[in-house]
């Protein structure tokens, strides 16, 4: 099949139908009966998180596209207003789904282990006194129900708050009768209360917010009567937007942007399933929606609010088991990470093993005298963070600490503002990477003096120098001093400082430059053995494939009888399954307990493999929009280790695998055994320490 063939665009499945798809596989989770009853409620929670940044993003995207006429087409051939519509067709069966999830099976779940919602209508007199009260006090003060007339326009609210709009009988003091008011809920008030025990008729009930507002309506319009109080909740483009070609200062001009957010143009309104079509029409003039875009709820408008639930309860029982993570014995038996180091490479399977191995390395590294240099890249790191607070102390200790610091990390960009003016007051250089892209490449280099040389130590990942995510996030990290790597890694963090050319790496690729190319010229190399009869194997691990000319060689892979093994937990453009085509592909998702974030490819290499840790996803914006790395593993030991445990590991999976079918959609994978299995049980009872 010639080059032109491929461009066939039913040989492609669209991105955003696809990470539907994936939120799909998600809510799937909030169903499965194996898993703990709290656990299941915390993936519907999830489910909704990720939709509401479905369409913050990528909806908000085509939104655009659309509006401006645009007509581009990706390799699937489906214009922006194809997708939109598609979408909502999608979206819509989802929400419903989700909302059939919540009343129909988990609340009655949650109800037989005694945590109950008790709806206004089961509330007895104890708990109506405590709730008027809690009303009175914490609510009615900081609220400011707006009446619609001339002198009050239509509120914009803020981007997804729960707000009510009101049908009014009667008129007010100064003889008004709007008929209509919204009421927006306090943003600082948790959304879930717990009743006290002074009236709870058990352990754990709670009443929503929405309830107690939406049970004293009347009480915010004396003189009048709610007669129709509906939720509702608008989503707003949350994309920033900076033409970094036109700023001097990104901090400065990200700083000036970010409260856009809360304000940018809807793009979807959720509103309660009992909502009159009068009051739905007025609702979707006022923020310039369609139809397409009305979603109506059956139960409360944000689901993610519930998510305070699992942590209100003290339930373990219904909870993930707790475990503590490993760590290799070398790192344990070692009190210098210096010396652990030089011993031969570390690697780390997080959270199966712990992140403090990494945080021990750059404490020590920030009070040792033979220390002179800390070099890193910072993408996420949460607030309060250990791996700051070191490089804090290093500034400190008179160290030349040099940190990239990615402002543009989505939703974090506030925090990482924050985060640059505290190091840099700290005594650290900062800068911001580099123009037009994103750093997302995860490297930290000390440079220590030893005798008379100095000797650079290298920590690589997968994943962000973030405490948290790494107990929640599967990712990888590297500890080496193996001089080619140290000497890269310094190259390539003088081209993100100095603007200068990293010239030739001699074991790292690098996006925007070798990355794709190479990636490529491993495929097609594993293809043209294939066609002289050697073994030939591709096997991938990633969060997403897109990228159509990597789809491409896939394909020209396929066809010359590689076999070709890909984990690929969200998005993938790639069909598998097609005659003559991807007949020799097989993809598969996983999800579980942990978020899968490893990016892990291996290539057969004749018997010699290749295999490769990286920062980078197979998608256009990671191979050419943002500074990746990609680096080796070349330890016999560990690169055995790394196909054993991610990918012999994940392809025996049967009971958290999904395999997706040419058609597009996912099924769970065939089980191969009569006995579970599952990848992530298996690497926490093989690495953790508990």
């Amino acid at each position: 099949m010639n080059a032109e063939a491929f461009n066939n665009p039913d040989f492609y499945i669209n991105r955003e139908l696809s990470l539907l798809e994936f939120h799909r596989r998600v809510l799937a989770q909030a169903k499965d009966e194996a898993l703990p009853l709290l656990e299941r409620l915390r993936f519907l929670c999830i489910s909704s998180s990720v939709l509401d940044e479905f369409f913050e993003i990528r909806v908000a995207g085509l939104k655009q596209q659309e509006a401006y006429g645009a007509m581009q087409r990706g390799a699937d051939n489906m214009t922006p207003s194809e997708q939109l519509r598609r979408i909502a067709q999608t979206a819509r069966t989802i929400i419903d789904e989700q909302y059939r999830v919540l009343n129909e099976v988990l609340l009655p779940a949650l109800k037989e282990q005694h945590i109950r919602f008790v709806s206004k209508e089961q509330w007895n007199p104890a708990q109506i006194k405590w709730i008027k009260r809690y009303f009175n006090n914490e609510l009615a003060p900081i609220m400011t129900p707006i009446g619609l007339d001339p002198a009050h326009p239509f509120p914009d609210p803020l981007n997804k708050s729960l707000a009510f709009i009101v049908n009014l009988k009667g008129k007010d003091a100064f003889g008004r009768n709007s008929g209509k008011a919204i009421v927006q809920a306090p943003r600082a008030l948790p959304r879930v209360v717990r009743l006290p025990e002074s009236c709870a008729e058990g352990p754990n009930e709670f009443v929503l917010l929405s309830w107690i507002i939406d049970a004293h309506m009347d009480d915010l319009f004396p003189g009048m009567q709610a007669t129709g109080v509906y939720q509702f909740r608008v989503t707003r483009n949350s994309d920033l937007f900076v033409d970094e070609e036109e700023v001097d200062d990104l901090l400065r001009a990200l700083e000036g942007e970010l409260p856009s957010r809360r304000y940018g143009d809807a793009v979807r309104l959720e509103v309660a399933k009992n909502c009159p079509e009068e009051l739905e029409s007025f609702l979707m003039d006022q923020f310039h929606l369609t139809a397409y875009d009305i979603y109506r709820c059956n139960g409360p408008v944000n689901l993610m609010r519930l998510a305070a639930v699992p942590d209100l309860v003290d339930r373990p029982d219904l909870k993930y088991p707790g475990f503590m993570p490993g760590s290799p014995e070398r790192v344990r038996s070692a009190t210098d990470m210096f010396e652990a180091i030089s011993a031969g490479d570390i690697l780390l399977h997080h959270p199966f093993e712990s992140f403090a191995p990494v945080l021990e390395f750059l404490r020590q590294a920030a009070k040792d005298p033979g220390v002179l240099s800390i070099r890193q890249t910072l993408y996420r790191t949460g607030a309060q963070s250990a791996v700051v607070e070191a490089l804090t102390d290093a500034a400190a200790n008179g160290k030349e600490v040099a940190v990239v610091i990615e402002l543009r990390a989505r939703f974090d960009e506030a925090a990482n503002i924050e985060l640059a003016n505290h190091l840099q007051s700290a005594g650290a250089q900062v800068v911001y990477g580099v123009v037009g892209h994103k750093t997302h490449a995860k490297m930290c280099m000390v440079i220590r003096r030893e005798g008379r040389t100095l000797k650079r130590y290298v920590h690589l990942g997968t994943g962000n120098y973030h405490t948290r995510t790494a107990r929640l996030y599967t990712d990888y990290g590297l500890f080496t001093c193996d001089p080619a790597i140290g000497s890269d890694v310094q190259k390539v963090f003088h081209q993100l400082t100095a603007m200068g050319k990293a010239g030739r790496l001699k074991k790292l690729l690098q996006s925007p430059f070798t990355l794709h190319s190479s990636t490529l010229d491993f495929i097609d190399a594993e293809a043209e053995r294939a066609r002289n009869g050697q073994p030939a194997k591709v096997m991938a691990k990633m969060n997403s494939l897109v990228q159509p000319q990597i789809i491409q060689a896939l394909y020209r892979a396929s066809q010359a009888g590689v076999q070709i093994d890909l984990i690929v937990r969200g998005i993938c453009a790639l069909r598998p399954g097609v005659p003559g085509v991807s007949e020799n592909i097989r993809v598969r998702s996983i999800i579980g307990r942990f978020l899968e974030h490893t990016r892990v490819f291996y290539f057969e290499n004749n018997g010699d493999p290749k295999v490769y840790l990286s920062s980078a996803d197979w998608m256009g914006r990671n191979f050419f929009n943002r500074v990746e790395v990609c680096f080796p593993v070349e330890d016999e030991r560990l690169k055995r280790r790394v196909v054993a445990e991610s990918f012999d590991n994940y392809l025996r999976d049967n009971s958290q695998a999904w395999q997706l079918q040419t058609d597009g959609t996912y099924a769970p994978a065939a089980s191969r055994s009569s006995k579970r299995l599952s990848a992530q049980e298996t690497l926490l009872a093989g690495l953790s320490a508990s």
